[in-house]
């Protein structure tokens, strides 16, 4: 809710321009190359207007796709898989196509970007370790694996090589998938096996999985941390009453904003691409439980991040009984919001505007009519609703392309208003049927939903190189904040009820307390 003024968050469908991959672009060589790895730069006019996001490091995967005309021109359709391309690329086709798409051969492999749009979004249409068992079970049958002769190295050819460099390529992009057992033990059958007549790739196998369990306990630690940190907050909140304030902890806005930027990156980087699409996995289409594929919650963490900083705002202001205190407080937020701003951390910045519009600080009007509100205004327009956040995003699109450039780890950083990148990333799937009228899975939605989230995929790289502030980031995480009926309370102790909504909402906030 946003503070003298009564606009509501007005958020646009999904863009309706098509996106498909680039085929063929030159990688950087390496041995076992990342798809997020670093691409050669297309510094040609001719393609400068395409960039739709530029990464704050390394050219990502959505500088893999490009914009298609609206026309259907050009229609082919491949009889044999029954897939359905335009111009050379893939629009449409059935599970099993993709699927067989998707499965290497000796002389075929398939798209890296290909690789990464349908891994990410089949989980749309059947349960990873599904797909994983399909995958193996078809190599198995084209390759005659499971033949009782000795199967013949020679006539495999590149396969070898080729699968377990598709089964690295999954690890890599969508490590999380491996928290399933079921999928582990397939990774282990299927690798094992061909290990066995390529004895070579053995140490190629060997990095691949210890790379896998590098990151799932990378994550695991990671959860573990944010466990025992909502431990000690809740522990706090048994001693809510407050025996210093952020101003106090940290003087200086600019250090609380660096702060806020470590929190946002660690938990950004460890949110799996697969979690924004994986709610919109139906029930009746896979026949399953959403719960059966989720193995994680980054996301949902992320979240609620969010919503604690703007409480933990609200709570600093409120906590105060002296105006000139309250006055204090709010221009230190302002000023800490302005930093975020500077430094490309607009989630933070969000969430702090979110805490000042709250409805117990924006009744403060004896407070307010002391605070110089001109920056504060300007960064309230900066992230203003209206016409789909039309500001905030040519700010963000402005930030993209600074770090295109950047020399400095801080002037690569970019951290977007995280819930309305979900929202766009809902609405495009909502606005996108996933089945064509004859049945095929429509491949454009799995274009546009990779082309989304790779952008996010560069947002998540950049490593933070501000300075830890343990006391700080200590105070931010775990000191309690006000639940919504104590801020109510506070702020009505602070200025008292002035009209007679307020006062009846006074009294049953009182009420509601002393059960």
């Amino acid at each position: 809710m946003w503070k003298r003024r009564s606009k509501s968050f007005n958020l646009g469908t999904c863009p309706s321009s098509r996106s498909q991959p680039a085929i063929g672009l030159k990688q950087t060589p390496k041995s076992r190359p990342s798809i997020f790895g670093t691409l050669a730069k297309d510094k040609s006019p001719a393609h400068q207007d395409s960039r739709r996001s530029i990464g704050p490091q390394m050219m990502s995967l959505c500088h893999m796709f490009r914009s298609s005309g609206d026309g259907y021109d050009g229609l082919t359709v491949d009889e044999n898989d029954a897939l359905i391309f335009q111009d050379g690329n893939l629009l449409a086709g059935s599970l099993d196509a993709l699927i067989r798409h998707l499965v290497p051969t000796a002389e075929y492999y398939p798209d890296r970007t290909y690789t990464f749009a349908f891994l990410l979004s089949s989980r749309l249409y059947a349960r990873p370790h599904e797909l994983l068992k399909e995958v193996c079970k078809l190599c198995k049958s084209q390759q005659h694996l499971e033949d009782g002769e000795k199967v013949n190295k020679e006539k495999l050819g590149k396969f070898g090589p080729n699968i377990i460099q598709l089964l690295g390529e999954w690890t890599e992009m969508l490590p999380y998938d491996f928290r399933d057992e079921r999928m582990m033990k397939q990774l282990k059958e299927i690798t094992q096996k061909i290990v066995t007549i390529y004895p070579e790739l053995r140490k190629e196998v060997g990095m691949i999985m210890h790379d896998l369990i590098t990151k799932l306990s990378s994550l695991q630690k990671y959860e573990e941390a944010l466990q025992k940190i909502n431990a000690e907050a809740t522990q706090r909140l048994k001693h809510i009453v407050p025996t210093t304030d952020i101003v106090q902890m940290c003087p200086s806005p600019l250090d609380l904003a660096q702060q806020l930027t470590h929190i946002e990156l660690e938990r950004l980087t460890n949110i799996g691409p697969e979690e924004f699409v994986q709610a919109f996995a139906k029930e009746n289409e896979l026949q399953t439980s959403y719960d059966d594929m989720k193995k994680t919650s980054n996301l949902e963490a992320y979240v609620q991040w969010f919503n604690r900083l703007s409480y933990l705002v609200a709570t600093e202001i409120c906590m105060h009984l002296k105006k000139k205190h309250r006055v204090r407080t709010i221009e230190y937020f302002v000023d800490v919001a302005k930093e975020c701003f500077n430094i490309g951390n607009f989630n933070s910045l969000m969430a702090i505007i979110a805490g000042m519009n709250m409805s117990p600080v924006a009744r403060l009007k004896k407070t307010w009519s002391k605070v110089n509100t001109q920056k504060f205004e300007i960064l309230e327009h900066q992230m203003d609703p209206s016409n789909n956040f039309s500001s905030y995003r040519s700010t963000l699109k402005a930030a993209l392309w600074r770090c295109e450039g950047a020399v400095e780890e801080r002037e690569k950083i970019v951290i977007p208003f995280f819930s309305l990148l979900v929202k766009d990333i809902y609405f495009l799937n909502e606005g996108c049927a996933n089945r064509l009228p004859n049945g095929h899975i429509n491949f454009e939605k799995f274009w546009q939903l990779a082309k989304q989230i790779t952008e996010f995929i560069t947002w998540k790289q950049v490593e933070c190189p501000f300075e830890r502030q343990s006391h700080v980031l200590n105070y931010v995480l775990t000191n309690p904040v006000f639940s919504e009926n104590s801020l109510s309370l506070a702020s009505f102790e602070c200025e008292p009820p002035e009209n007679s909504y307020e006062k009846e909402r006074y009294k049953n906030v009182k009420s509601e307390m002393e059960l």
